[in-house]
């Protein structure tokens, strides 16, 4: 149960065997219920019931799509993206460095993780009507930075290949699903609020460097956030980068715009490269990014369908290897910016987010590397700051999850402070780990805590 759902469900619906999630395969929506992933109508944000919404006629020749826009739907997307290009591409133009490709390539690899991010943000948010948020695996392409100089550039795109391959069977046949659905809600939300907790701290330790910055940042948020709530992001964005421009911080130039122009790398194959590179990189996609994934979406009220999110995640890593994609997965953080109440308060409206980020996603990947360039030009404090804010909403949801049952409270905290610390062992992130022991930790002490029953 996510943090967010009614402890109990009184409505009629409540008990009928459709609603049972043990009678249906897994990642499959139920019979005659709202598409895959939708929030229950009868759950409001904060987990109490509430009143579906009266039957309305739709207005002819007028998309769903369109009824359902918002302007902080459409900045939550935005805002993801700004995030992704402002930080996490770097390592992807690191390893890429480090890998010796020439410019062309390099462009194309941008442009193949930003279409595939693009068109599955696009895709899965209108199929299942909640944010998917999807994103290129920073993990993997950590990983890359030290073993692509290793290998010939096109023994790394057959390692891609494959590893996009094996996730996706993996996500069709719905073993990673099953996997994640055998962990208690309490360890999720604790692991969410690990992964956030380092976002949130941010906007503090900026004031240090960019107090202008930090500061204008943070009180926009906070006077919105009392006065226009659902605007709060866009007002704190705004003041950011007037603090900005007025610290002469704002870096932002533009050359010539150009389409980038993929290319295409037949694969190769070798028993080196599948160890060195593919399987690492299907560890470290699934356990670093796509659980988090799954479980930012979990902690938001969803019931995310995993064998449609992993499947075409894989499936679109697969396709675009040859352009130079490592992977496309689930995103965690970017997706947590996107899934809260800042978003939109109707949990139904939220998947416009997930469309504005792929669109944007699209639009930014189209020109390569020349609107990259952009986001560049933004001051590292001026996005952690906004990305901090963005943030709080889904950081409050997850330490609330976390403790809301004290059975649970010890497992929650060590998965909190083991994804907190950003510990990495063996190539693989702290998100990992911390859901590893959490894990652990609650087999341990529900265990002693039966024994004691019964021997009682």
């Amino acid at each position: 149960m996510s943090p967010e759902s009614p402890e109990t469900d009184t409505s009629p619906a409540a008990d009928s065997p459709a609603r049972k999630p043990a009678e249906r395969p897994a990642g499959e929506p139920e019979p005659g219920a709202s598409p895959a992933g939708e929030p229950e109508p009868h759950a409001s944000p904060a987990g109490q019931p509430v009143e579906p919404p009266a039957a309305v006629p739709e207005p002819h020749g007028r998309p769903r799509l369109l009824r359902d826009a918002s302007l902080s739907a459409v900045l939550a997307g935005f805002v993801a993206v700004v995030v992704s290009y402002s930080g996490t591409l770097v390592i992807v133009l690191a390893a890429a460095s480090a890998g010796h490709l020439d410019p062309a390539r390099t462009t194309s690899w941008v442009w193949a993780i930003s279409l595939g991010s693009g068109l599955t943000c696009i895709g899965l948010s209108l199929r299942t009507r909640m944010p998917v948020i999807t994103a290129w695996s920073t993990p993997g392409a950590a990983l890359l930075v030290t073993s692509l100089g290793a290998y010939p550039y096109a023994e790394a795109v057959g390692a891609f290949l494959i590893a996009g391959a094996v996730i996706t069977l993996i996500g069709l046949t719905g073993v990673f699903g099953w996997l994640m659905r055998q962990v208690p809600a309490a360890v999720v939300s604790a692991m969410l609020a690990g992964i956030l907790f380092g976002f949130g701290t941010h906007v503090f330790t900026s004031l240090k460097t960019a107090p202008v910055i930090a500061g204008s940042v943070l009180l926009a948020y906070l006077l919105a956030k009392r006065l226009l709530p659902r605007y709060a992001v866009l007002v704190a964005l705004a003041a950011g980068v007037a603090g900005s421009a007025a610290t002469s911080r704002l870096h932002v130039r533009l050359h010539a715009i150009e389409l980038a122009r993929p290319v295409l790398t037949a694969p190769e194959f070798s028993l080196a490269s599948l160890v060195g590179i593919a399987v690492p990189l299907i560890v470290a996609t699934l356990a670093s990014q796509n659980a988090p994934g799954m479980a930012v979406l979990s902690a938001s009220g969803y019931r995310p369908g995993d064998r449609l999110l992993i499947g075409t995640t894989g499936v679109a890593s697969t396709v675009l290897a040859p352009f130079g994609s490592h992977a496309v997965n689930l995103a965690a953080i970017t997706a947590a910016i996107c899934t809260g109440p800042e978003a939109h308060p109707d949990p139904r409206r939220r998947y416009v987010a997930g469309v504005s980020c792929g669109a944007c996603y699209v639009l930014i990947g189209s020109f390569g590397s020349t609107l990259v360039a952009f986001f560049a030009g933004l001051p590292g404090e001026l996005v952690a700051a906004v990305a901090g804010v963005a943030l709080f909403g889904a950081l409050a949801g997850g330490l609330a999850g976390a403790v809301k049952e004290e059975k649970d409270r010890e497992a929650a905290l060590i998965t909190f402070l083991a994804t907190a610390s950003g510990v990495t062992l063996f190539g693989i992130g702290s998100a990992f780990w911390g859901l590893v022991l959490g894990v652990a930790a609650h087999l341990v002490l529900s265990g002693r805590r039966r024994g004691r029953t019964a021997g009682a």
